[in-house]
């Protein structure tokens, strides 16, 4: 298949190796600067798969994101901050990365080109049709991903992906595809760079539509997080006070009592 792997071309800066660490820092942040230019071209195609996540979601689906390398690892990061953000089950939003939890820390050699362990993983995890998988890659290409895919089209699952290369296999293959075309790296082909902030942008952007969207978010607070530690407690109670007519010492007694600050704000009499 013929198509311009743009993550992979050459920088258009030269001799970085000469540049003072002003120059070096200026010129990483110029082109930071085009990653969110370059998302929101995109944002029809987010739409689109954010509105399947929600419908899937609310026949009782779940969210899976796979990948390799530094994609596998913002799927992880984007799945993991959904529980203690939004309140919900551990495993409604799930990151998966080839090679497993020791490649999160570690490259696990040829874990991205295996083209067989994507569905066992997902197996694993007892996929079902109601569930959504996407296949995060910058290059598009990973073989792992795209397999993954491929074997969840013959399971009737629905896919989506997120990829930084237009036309590329990835982005053929899955059912709503996200592209994000941010050029030619600072350095070249370290794609952890603009592609990998334009994925987090966009992790971000699914996530939280989506959470907002089955009413995890209540006006612009939220209402559903895990109290896990002092500083959520002082928020949950500070949003107790800010939707009731409550001082701090009873948004405190509230939320101990109810345990979340919807539950506290809806059984307040």
């Amino acid at each position: 298949m013929n198509f311009t792997k743009t993550t992979e071309q050459s920088s258009k800066y030269e001799h970085l190796e000469k540049m003072s660490v002003a120059e070096l820092l200026s010129n990483i942040n110029n082109e930071d600067k085009t990653v969110p230019l370059a998302v929101e071209k995109a944002l029809p195609q987010i739409e689109l798969l954010v509105a399947k996540v929600v419908e899937k979601m609310k026949l009782g689906g779940r969210l899976f994101y796979i990948g390799a390398g530094t994609s596998g690892r913002l799927g992880i990061v984007d799945a993991s901050e959904c529980p203690p953000t939004f309140g919900v089950p551990f495993d409604l939003v799930n990151g998966i990365i080839a090679g497993g939890d020791n490649a999160i820390r570690k490259a696990v050699e040829n874990a991205e080109d295996n083209t067989t362990q994507a569905w066992i993983d997902l197996q694993e995890q007892n996929i079902k049709e109601n569930d959504v998988v996407i296949g995060i890659a910058a290059s598009g290409t990973t073989p792992y991903v795209i397999a993954g895919l491929e074997k969840c089209h013959e399971n009737n699952i629905t896919t989506g992906c997120i990829t930084c290369n237009e036309g590329s296999p990835l982005a053929i293959t899955a059912q709503f595809p996200v592209v994000v075309v941010v050029g030619p790296e600072f350095v070249t082909g370290s794609s952890r760079m603009k592609a990998g902030t334009a994925q987090k942008l966009v992790l971000n952007m699914i996530s939280t539509a989506t959470m907002i969207q089955l009413g995890k978010v209540k006006g612009n607070k939220m209402v559903d997080m895990q109290l896990s530690n002092d500083k959520l407690v002082d928020r949950g109670v500070k949003m107790i006070m800010s939707e009731i007519p409550v001082d701090y010492e009873k948004a405190s007694q509230l939320l101990k009592e109810f345990g979340s600050v919807r539950k506290a704000v809806e059984n307040f009499k």
